[in-house]
């Protein structure tokens, strides 16, 4: 098995063998034009998802700058995303995102670990595991998910977090490490902040 291979199944591998750096490099230096492109090159910004990523549906947008390491390469988004600035995606391992998911400023999702044993570390090894966000997920400004995490479809993730475990579906989750503070409810459905309610009539 070669190093690229162990890199896509999660195995230990060197992240520094050649066969991954050359083709890894290709893909950043795509990334880095991206990252020069006007906010209206919405065509531009659409056609490099379509080329680069692994899947993007219809109606996603990034506001740049937008960091990754295999410049999303590995990224399988959904339709009707928005990525808000500043955001990293260590995509060394796949990231998978559900339709209409949004992201806040400055979140960072990570697939890339490294052994703890520091002999191992010392020789720059690395592992990956990939992360899942369900569909409708709301991820606040400045959120970290680490590796092998899976988000629920509908969930909210609360600014500053630190996402470690598994959240389930509709429940809004806050905090370092993040837990659930509660379930999405009607409540939900009839205010929107605090007593403040819902109206929707000139939106219709």
């Amino acid at each position: 098995m070669t190093q690229y291979e162990r890199m896509l199944t999660g195995l230990i591998y060197d992240p520094a063998d050649e066969e991954i750096t050359k083709e890894q490099f290709l893909y950043l230096d795509r990334l880095w034009e991206f990252n020069q492109l006007k906010p209206s090159d919405y065509e531009k910004k659409q056609q490099y998802m379509r080329e680069v990523f692994a899947e993007c549906g219809e109606n996603c947008y990034i506001e740049l700058p937008f960091r990754a390491n295999w410049g999303g390469h590995h990224v399988h988004f959904g339709s009707g995303i928005y990525v808000n600035s500043n955001l990293t995606l260590v995509d060394d391992g796949h990231i998978y995102v559900g339709d209409k998911v949004m992201f806040g400023p400055n979140v960072t999702i990570a697939t890339a670990n490294h052994p703890i044993d520091p002999e191992l570390r010392s020789r720059a090894l690395q592992y990956n595991k990939d992360v899942y966000i369900g569909e409708n997920v709301w991820i606040g400004a400045g959120v970290i998910v680490v590796p092998g995490v899976h988000i629920g479809k509908n969930s909210v993730i609360g600014a500053g977090s630190v996402v470690t475990k598994d959240i389930p579906e509709n429940v809004v989750a806050v905090g370092n490490p993040c837990r659930v503070l509660r379930e999405i409810s009607e409540h939900d459905k009839e205010y929107f902040y605090k007593k403040e309610r819902i109206d929707l009539k000139e939106l219709v």
